[in-house]
């Protein structure tokens, strides 16, 4: 098992000091784009606040762990946003804190359409514990030391929505962080690009089919496609089926009970991941406050 541990997080310090970090993964974006895209900030009327955990590939020593709480609220009558986001992404001895805050306008053509632009700023930390790696060769100036960097990041999106149509297109973080060591320069982030658009179908007064599709770019990486299906029921309940890339697939569920949320997603991925037997979990709960004037709890629906 020492030697699993080993090998796994050496190999994380690889993809990430030569490679740079990625993005943490996200399967409840659905229901939550404010993680991937700052222009949803304040989407809604009334303050969303919410916590998420995510334990990728369970029992595998050194798998990404992911932990984030966000909070944004509709200002000026709903035309304009504000928020928080607040994550950290662990990955073997690899851990990248991201704090940014988030600003949104929006621009309406008519009661049913309209247009956000989104920003967010803020700084990335990422820190490595090098302490228990068995290193063949100490000297090397990427693994000699630990590393603690702290770099300003900066994001900005789109988003165009109807009652039934959304479309979104965000960089999240758009500036790279490096590091060097003597002759060495190690890429520690670069540029995530997002696609994301879903459509909701009205099957029955209390039945809705809601399909999505997110597109995730970064260079140096094949492109990554998640496809979701979900049902939502009497604006409360919410089930539904995902795949990423057709090598990992997944339920998720939502239900809604007065101001709350809580969401679970279950991926199972296949032997062209990293076999059957390391599933992930999802875990979220929100909640919804009215807090000024205008908000209203009654008239839009996350799901």
């Amino acid at each position: 098992m020492r030697l699993v541990f080993t090998l796994v997080a050496t190999c994380a310090i690889l993809t990430t000091s030569l490679q740079a970090q990625v993005d943490p993964l996200y399967s409840q974006y659905l229901n939550n784009p404010f993680l991937i895209n700052p222009a949803y900030t304040g989407m809604n009327k009334y303050m969303n606040l919410m916590v998420g955990y995510r334990k990728q590939w369970a029992g595998f020593d050194g798998s990404p762990t992911t932990l984030s709480a966000t909070g944004h609220t509709s200002l000026m009558d709903n035309r304009m946003g504000v928020g928080l986001i607040i994550s950290q992404d662990k990955v073997g001895e690899n851990t990248n804190t991201f704090v940014q805050g988030t600003y949104a306008y929006k621009v309406r053509f008519d009661d049913y359409r309209y247009i956000s632009f989104g920003l967010q700023a803020g700084i990335m930390n990422f820190k490595s514990d090098n302490s228990e790696l068995n290193i063949a060769d100490p000297s090397d100036p990427l693994f000699n030391s630990n590393q603690n960097v702290i770099s300003p990041s900066f994001g900005a999106g789109v988003i165009y929505r109807t009652d039934n149509l959304f479309l979104g297109l965000s960089v999240p973080r758009m500036l790279k962080a490096s590091e060097s060591y003597d002759d060495v320069t190690a890429a520690l982030y670069t540029q995530h690009f997002y696609g994301f658009a879903s459509y909701v179908f009205l099957l029955s007064n209390r039945v809705k089919l809601k399909p999505a599709v997110l597109f995730r770019a970064v260079s140096g990486s094949p492109l990554s496609t998640d496809i979701n299906f979900q049902f939502n029921i009497d604006e409360r309940y919410a089930v539904g089926l995902l795949t990423r890339n057709f090598n990992t697939y997944g339920l998720l569920a939502q239900i809604k009970f007065n101001e709350f949320r809580f969401g679970y997603v279950f991926e199972m991925p296949t032997n062209k991941s990293v076999g059957t037997n390391f599933t992930s979990h999802e875990i979220t709960l929100g909640l919804n406050l009215s807090v000024f004037g205008f908000h209203d709890l009654t008239q839009v629906s996350d799901f």
